[in-house]
């Protein structure tokens, strides 16, 4: 989120200004998002954790430094804590006005803010198998990851007041699974084929594949305060995509039904890792932090072979406190929302 660290820590709407100013090796790593107060950073594509994660604060580091001389700052997390939907513009660009012609004053919500994870598999008919599989996992990882309790200078009670703001928009939430790659493409297309909308990005769900990258994309969780839990989180899912390809981790009971995926969802947004998921094969609901603590045993020997183990135990840190646990905290410490957003834009450049 880009803000105004010499007024009040609100967003600033300039991305339209930001984007010129950059320098052309940092520029083609920032992309505009819908709303002129968001940018997104994009790395390369890496083997493994670690060289993503020096990229990744590579950039952290360079964007700080050359947002300096326009008086702007960065923070990263799900949502800003004081934004109100009356002060939020649209960025330039085809994309972004199409969404707008599109969603009318919907994409005039409050920007939210997320961590997308592409996992690159080599064969569709095993891209499928992992998005299938890996819905199962998602609610675990949005309680892991959640970092937005703040909405319009409220606390809202919520782990992630980011999912139920951007639920607004269509084609959103824990997509339904597939049979077969023909049968992702015959849905998608469809819908292209009747101009429901332009191309397959404008499907918002929390999980989709990447034909285009031959990745599967995992979207549902937050923006991480800082490199070491954005890793952390890239290298749980990667080993989680090693550890179902390889072995198949959940069972369909406990994947679940739409109805309980989406349950699952509505309960990690809601709680954290406070939450209480449900588990269809033992027809009860466990603690997220016990779920947790039993796939990270299971993903180590997986994380081994990828060679993310370092990353991967930054995970125990967010069982105790992830980035809504942080951000409550410091509430209480300072007393003051723009404290809370000083602290994150503080923290946006910490390994």
């Amino acid at each position: 989120m880009l803000l105004d660290a010499e007024r009040d820590w609100s967003l600033a709407q300039r991305i339209d200004d930001v984007l010129p100013a950059l320098s052309e090796e940092l520029g083609h790593r920032v992309a505009a998002e819908t709303h002129g107060s968001a940018l997104e950073l994009s790395t390369e594509p890496h083997d493994g954790v670690q060289s993503a994660a020096e990229q990744v604060h590579e950039l952290r580091e360079r964007l700080f430094s050359e947002l300096a001389p326009l008086g702007l700052r960065t923070a990263s997390a799900g949502t800003h804590p004081t934004a109100v939907w009356t002060e939020i513009r649209i960025a330039g660009g085809d994309r972004h006005q199409a969404v707008y012609g599109s969603m009318r004053e919907l994409a005039r919500r409050e920007p939210t803010f997320a961590l997308h994870v592409h996992i690159g598999v080599g064969d569709p008919e095993e891209a499928i198998t992992l998005f299938n599989r890996l819905r199962g996992h998602l609610a675990l990882l949005l309680a892991l990851s959640a970092n937005s309790p703040f909405w319009q200078g409220r606390d809202t009670g919520l782990a992630s007041a980011r999912i139920p703001i951007f639920q607004a928009f269509p084609r959103v939430g824990v997509p339904r699974d597939f049979s077969s790659y023909e049968d992702y493409v015959e849905t998608v297309d469809l819908l292209l084929r009747c101009e429901a909308f332009p191309e397959p990005t404008f499907l918002w769900w929390d999980i989709r594949p990447q034909p285009k990258f031959g990745t599967v994309e995992v979207r549902i969780m937050d923006a991480q305060i800082r490199t070491s839990s954005t890793m952390a989180l890239v290298a749980l899912l990667q080993s989680i995509a090693h550890l179902e390809l390889e072995e198949g981790y959940l069972s369909a009971e406990q994947i679940g039904s739409p109805e309980m995926l989406a349950e699952n969802r509505f309960i990690a947004s809601r709680d954290g890792m406070a939450a209480r998921l449900i588990d269809g094969e033992r027809e009860t609901r466990i603690p997220a932090a016990e779920l947790a603590t039993d796939l990270l045993e299971a993903v180590r020997p997986h994380a081994d072979e990828l060679g993310c183990r370092d990353a991967l135990e930054g995970v125990p840190k967010l069982i105790t406190e992830n980035g809504t646990a942080e951000q409550l905290r410091i509430f209480k410490e300072r007393a003051a929302l723009s404290g809370v957003v000083h602290s994150l834009a503080d923290s946006f450049c910490d390994a």
